[in-house]
């Protein structure tokens, strides 16, 4: 009787003990390993980040037609124009300006093609419609960033 009660008092700690040790295990390995955040080349400063995201997809519309490099311009592109939206898509302030939605009417345009038609260049159409929203872009932002300096 001695036994058996022992080996079940024996059994039940075991199992508690383990238990507590697995659970102490997951909630330590959650919350002390490093976050593995997404890179991105964006510094949070709208303005800033508008402007190079400008001049950087304005060299990609002038890529020629038969650059050998023309698939990683296209697949850094899209990389570019995925972490300007997520960055500012949800953000009050920026959202509503006029440069953000005339820059996301052109991203939109420019990543459509890229993903539906990943192996034709970009037409000279949407070449001469990229150039003129990217300008016009950058002009409100430098505006807006004028304007916002100063407070009233």
């Amino acid at each position: 009787m001695l036994l058996k009660w022992t080996s079940k008092l024996i059994f039940k700690n075991l199992t508690k003990a383990i238990s507590f040790a697995l659970s102490f295990i997951v909630v330590f390995t959650l919350f002390t390993s490093p976050s593995i955040a997404v890179k991105t080349s964006m510094t949070g400063d709208y303005t800033k980040d508008t402007i190079s995201v400008v001049k950087t997809l304005q060299n990609a519309v002038d890529t020629p037609k038969d650059s050998p490099n023309k698939d990683e311009v296209r697949i850094e592109s899209l990389t570019l124009i995925t972490d300007y939206i997520s960055r500012y898509r949800n953000r009050g302030m920026v959202n509503k300006t006029q440069s953000f939605t005339t820059m996301q009417t052109a991203l939109n345009a420019m990543a459509g093609h890229y993903k539906n038609f990943a192996s034709r260049p970009l037409p000279d159409k949407l070449k001469e419609r990229l150039t003129k929203e990217f300008s016009l872009a950058e002009k409100m932002v430098l505006r807006e960033s004028w304007y916002n300096s100063f407070t009233f």
